[in-house]
C-alpha cells in the first residue's frame, strides 16, 4: 500500500511514528466519546471494576434507555482493541444490553472514569525488537455467579507490544 502523507489518525488510533519506535493512543477517540456521553466533567477512577463486582439482572432497579446504554457499550468494546485491561467490565456490562438498569450504567460510568484517568496509557512497539510470539492464557472455572459460566482470557505478544486478536 503506497501512503502519500505520513499515518497520523487511523480508525481512532493516533499514530506517532518516531525513530525508536511506534505508538499508537486514542486521546482523540476518548475526548469525543466523554463528550458524547456526557462524561467530560465527570471525575476520574482509579480502577474500572472490582475483580469481585458480579452484576446481576437487578430487577428492582429503574430501567434506563436502551438505546444509550447499546452505544456505550459499542464504543467500550471498540476500545477493548487497544486497552484489553477493560475487557472484563465491559464484557460483564454488555450482558444485560437487553434490559439495561441504572445499576449496569453505573458500572459503565465507572469504566468510563477509569479511561478519564488513564488518559495517556498508550500502545508502544520498539523498533528492532526480535519478534518472537508468546502467549499467556487465564482460566476461572465456574466463577460466575450468575450462571456458572467459565470466564477466561488470553493475551499475546510479539516483541514487547500487545497482539489483538479478534
Amino acid at each position: 500500500m503506497l501512503m502519500m502523507w505520513e499515518l497520523n489518525y487511523f480508525l481512532g488510533l493516533q499514530v506517532k511514528l518516531v525513530d525508536h519506535g511506534t505508538f499508537l493512543y486514542e486521546v482523540k477517540y476518548y475526548k469525543e466519546l466523554f463528550k458524547k456521553f456526557e462524561m467530560d466533567k465527570s471525575k476520574e477512577a482509579t480502577t474500572h471494576i472490582a475483580t469481585n463486582c458480579y452484576l446481576s439482572a437487578d430487577e428492582k432497579r429503574k430501567s434506563i434507555d436502551q438505546t444509550k446504554y447499546r452505544s456505550v457499550i459499542g464504543s467500550l468494546i471498540y476500545l477493548t482493541t487497544s486497552r484489553q485491561n477493560i475487557m472484563f467490565g465491559v464484557c460483564m456490562s454488555a450482558r444485560y444490553q437487553s434490559s439495561p438498569k441504572e445499576s449496569h450504567f453505573s458500572a459503565v460510568k465507572m469504566i468510563m472514569k477509569y479511561l478519564k484517568g488513564t488518559l495517556d496509557d498508550y500502545l508502544w512497539y520498539h523498533k528492532g525488537v526480535d519478534i518472537f510470539p508468546v502467549g499467556y492464557s487465564d482460566s476461572d472455572f465456574t466463577k460466575c455467579k450468575l450462571d456458572r459460566k467459565i470466564t477466561s482470557s488470553t493475551c499475546h505478544l510479539s516483541g514487547n507490544g500487545i497482539v489483538v486478536i479478534p
